[in-house]
C-alpha cells in the first residue's frame, strides 16, 4: 500500500511538472517563454510578500533619456511603461533631457541605478549623448527615434516610425556591439563621441545655416535648402594625415569621416562604411566651382564617391585635418563651432546597441507585431 501510494505521488509532481511546462510553452509561444516562467513562478509564488519584493528586485529595468522637445516625446513615458508591464519589467526610470543636458549626464545616472538597458528618446544628438556616456561599458543602448535624421536608426535598420516597435527592440532586441568614433577640435581638448560622421567644411556649415522653422516642417529636406545656398563657395587648403603616417595636401570643400554611410532618402554617401569595422571612412569632396558639383552629386546618387568627380574616400582608423583658416565643424549633424583643426579616431566595437532580431525583423515586414 505504501509503495502504490508513492508512485502515486510521484506519477502526481511528474503530471504537475509536465503541466507546467505545457503551460510554459504554449504561453511562452505568444507572449515570450522568459514571461511565460515569469508568469507560472508568479502563481506558484502566491501572493506572500517576500516572494513578490523579491521577484521584483530580480525584474529587469530600464532608463529612458527622452529630449522632451520632439514629436510625440510627451506620450512616450507613459507608453514605455505600458510596454515595460506587460513585457514583465519594471517600470522605466524616465529622465527628461535639458539644454544644460542633452543626456550624457542623464545616461550617466542611468548607469549609476544600474539599469539593465538605456534608451535614447530623440534625434541624433540624443543619441550621440547618450553614447557618449555608455561608450566602452557594458550597458546596451535602445533606440526610439525621434528626430529628423535619425542617422544611427537608418544605418542599424531600427524602425523609425513606430515607437512601440522600437521600445520592444530595446527591451528584447539582439546586443550588436558597433565602433565610435571620437573627434577633437584643438590638440589638447577632451574628445567628443560620435556615431555616424563628423566634419569640417561645406557639410558643417549646412547644418549650421539650416533654418530650424524650415527642419520642423519639411523634415531632411531643410537641409537640401541650406546646401543649396551654400554651393557656391571657395575651397579651402587643408593638410589631411591618415594614422600618423600618409599625407596629403589639397584644395577642399569638406573633408568627413564616417562610421556609416546611409542618408536620409537611401543615400549611401559612405557606400563601403561598416559599422564594426574598426576603421573610419574619410571622405575628402574637392569641386572647385558650380560646375563641378554636378560630378560630386553624380558620384554620391551612383555610390561612387570612393573615387568618384571631385570625390575620394580613404579607410584609416585615426585622421587629423589642419586648415590655413577656421571652418565650421559638425558631430552626429549638430554644428559645434569653428576651428581649424579636427582630429578623429575610431573606438573599435565600443558601444552596444540594441537592434531587431531576425524574429523581429519578420514580425515589422508582417506588420504583425507587436501583439
Amino acid at each position: 500500500m505504501t509503495i502504490a501510494l508513492d508512485s502515486l505521488m510521484t506519477w502526481i509532481v511528474v503530471a504537475g511538472i509536465v503541466v507546467v511546462l505545457i503551460v510554459a510553452f504554449f504561453v511562452g509561444h505568444r507572449t515570450g517563454t522568459r514571461r511565460a516562467l515569469n508568469r507560472v513562478r508568479k502563481y506558484a509564488r502566491g501572493t506572500d510578500p517576500d516572494a513578490l519584493e523579491a521577484a521584483n528586485s530580480s525584474r529587469y529595468r530600464a532608463a529612458l533619456i527622452v529630449n522632451p522637445t520632439k514629436t510625440d516625446a510627451s506620450q512616450l513615458a507613459s507608453t514605455a511603461e505600458a510596454i515595460c508591464r506587460f513585457e514583465g519589467w519594471n517600470p522605466p526610470l524616465v529622465i527628461e533631457t535639458t539644454p544644460e543636458d542633452p543626456g550624457e549626464g542623464a545616461a550617466s545616472r542611468a548607469l549609476d541605478e544600474e539599469v539593465d538597458v538605456v534608451i535614447a528618446a530623440g534625434g541624433d544628438g540624443t543619441v550621440r549623448a547618450v553614447a557618449s556616456a555608455l561608450a566602452q561599458t557594458s550597458t546596451p543602448m535602445g533606440i526610439v527615434p525621434l528626430g529628423t535624421g535619425n542617422l544611427l536608426s537608418r544605418n542599424l535598420d531600427i524602425v523609425l516610425d513606430k515607437t512601440e516597435w522600437a521600445l520592444r527592440i530595446a527591451l528584447w532586441g539582439r546586443n550588436r556591439n558597433i565602433d565610435v568614433g571620437t573627434a577633437k577640435t584643438t590638440e589638447d581638448a577632451d574628445p567628443h563621441v560620435f556615431t555616424v560622421m563628423t566634419g569640417l567644411g561645406f557639410d558643417a556649415a549646412v547644418m549650421a545655416d539650416t533654418n530650424s522653422d524650415l527642419k520642423s516642417r519639411l523634415g531632411w529636406l531643410a537641409y537640401v535648402e541650406a546646401g543649396s545656398r551654400k554651393l557656391v563657395g571657395r575651397p579651402s587648403h587643408v593638410k589631411v594625415t591618415f594614422d600618423d603616417d600618409y599625407r596629403i595636401s589639397a584644395r577642399v570643400r569638406s573633408v568627413l569621416g564616417g562610421n556609416c554611410g546611409k542618408l536620409q532618402g537611401g543615400i549611401q554617401l559612405l557606400p563601403q562604411a561598416v559599422i564594426d569595422d574598426g576603421m573610419l571612412d574619410v571622405l575628402i569632396v574637392s569641386p572647385k566651382n558650380l560646375g563641378q558639383w554636378v560630378g560630386v552629386l553624380a558620384s554620391v546618387l551612383g555610390r561612387k564617391t570612393s573615387k568618384g568627380l571631385h570625390t575620394e574616400i580613404r579607410k584609416c582608423q585615426k585622421v587629423v585635418i589642419e586648415s590655413g583658416e577656421e571652418l565650421d565643424v559638425q558631430l552626429d549633424g549638430d554644428p559645434i563651432g569653428q576651428s581649424g583643426y579636427l582630429a578623429m579616431e575610431v573606438l573599435p566595437s565600443a558601444l552596444t546597441v540594441r537592434v531587431p532580431t531576425v524574429e523581429q525583423r519578420k514580425q515589422i515586414r508582417a506588420g504583425a507585431w507587436p501583439v
